[in-house]
């Protein structure tokens, strides 16, 4: 989804009625229908506009193209659906129902802030198969096929100075071939910028794809000891590589985000609610970033329209429209898609499955500044 059109739902007038509930399952369609049936009564218990609850239960009676398990926002104003997008993998997070002046956007955001690009190599000695995808998004951004050539080659029985002519000659077919996977490869990091490429396939044609890149292509590599090109390969272990390589690439965001915000003293960052909302205020938050654990902390905030977009109180809304009082996580992360800032949620999920979350306090919103405040930058010199 793109900026754009968040920014725009989000300065439309509401009300509005939300949906985030578990996509399509495998469950018997009698079942199926009560879960659907159930978010509609749910909805309208909560105050929702009947209109409103129907059109997103025949909008959930769409199996949207998605696999199971996988995670739904619907969103929904004077009858109609205005937004649906499903989402790869379980829900983050329990279901959330909403329905006010404002949408709810967090469950959304949790899915998009942790989307990631990257490339998929499955090769082989006589081409690849190559993807472009995009972590949590059904079916892959684009496909391409290398065919290099074989050189008809055939088994040769002689030994001796024969059998090492084939050698060399084969040796010289499949570099070839793999040079021209790594010149789609590269083109395509030109292109799409990816976080990783996770490279799996026949050993020898992967060690020949990775010498044909150069250094800086190499630092992308995720390299899968799988042949999953072959006939019938399981593509288990690729899958949990590039899984872990996602997560990966998300810690090392949020660490780089925490350091940002460091700098100069803490003159490129601001910290805690009432610091990051007044950054909010000035249009300076380049990057926000939110504990996960704050989205049911119970604190609140004001959402405004037009600018400041978020105010603690009255006293702030410099003339603004006080829309409603919503989740400060919430008020937050609006006024930053408003002002055109990142926002990132920080999971802080277990390392392993199944493990025990860390007891720990709500960490503070933490922000990154497209400028230094003059003072603040003053005290570091």
């Amino acid at each position: 989804m793109s900026d754009s059109r968040l920014m725009g739902l989000l300065t439309r007038p509401g009300p509005w009625t939300c949906a985030y509930v578990d996509g399509p399952g495998m469950l018997p369609q009698v079942e199926e229908e009560a879960l659907r049936r159930s978010v509609r009564e749910r909805l309208e218990e909560i105050g929702a506009p009947a209109e409103d609850a129907s059109a997103i239960e025949s909008a959930l009676e769409s199996r949207n193209g998605m696999p199971s398990p996988s995670a739904r926002v619907v969103l929904a104003s004077a009858g109609r659906v205005e937004f649906d997008q499903g989402f790869v993998g379980a829900r983050t997070g329990p279901e959330r129902l909403s329905y006010g002046p404002v949408p709810t956007i967090l469950p959304l955001l949790r899915h998009l802030s942790a989307a990631t690009r990257y490339i998929v190599v499955e090769t082989s000695r006589d081409g690849a198969d190559i993807r472009l995808e995009t972590s949590g998004r059904r079916g892959s951004d684009a496909e391409s096929e290398v065919e290099g050539g074989t050189g008809n080659l055939t088994k040769v029985q002689a030994g001796g100075m024969a059998h090492a002519a084939y050698h060399r000659y084969a040796e010289n077919v499949w570099k070839h071939n793999q040079s021209e996977v790594a010149a789609a490869v590269s083109g395509l990091i030109r292109e799409q910028h990816p976080t990783f490429v996770a490279i799996s396939g026949d050993v020898r044609a992967r060690q020949l794809l990775i010498e044909s890149l150069t250094d800086a292509e190499r630092e992308l590599i995720v390299e899968v000891d799988v042949h999953t090109r072959a006939d019938g390969a399981d593509s288990t272990e690729l899958d949990s590589a590039i899984a872990e390589s996602i997560a990966e690439r998300m810690r090392i965001t949020v660490t780089e985000v925490r350091d940002r915000a460091a700098t100069d003293n803490g003159s490129g960052g601001a910290e805690g609610i009432g610091e990051v909302t007044a950054a909010l205020q000035q249009a300076r938050v380049e990057t926000l970033l939110l504990d996960s654990r704050m989205l049911d902390d119970g604190r609140t905030l004001l959402a405004l329209d037009p600018a400041p977009w978020v105010a603690a109180d009255e006293s702030e809304s410099l003339g603004a429209v006080v829309v409603d009082s919503i989740p400060a996580a919430e008020a937050l992360a609006r006024a930053a898609i408003l002002t055109d800032a990142r926002v990132l949620i920080d999971e802080d999920e277990p390392a392993e499955e199944d493990a025990p979350r860390e007891s720990r306090p709500v960490r503070d919103p933490l922000a990154v500044l497209r400028w230094a405040d003059e003072a603040d930058a003053g005290d570091g010199n």
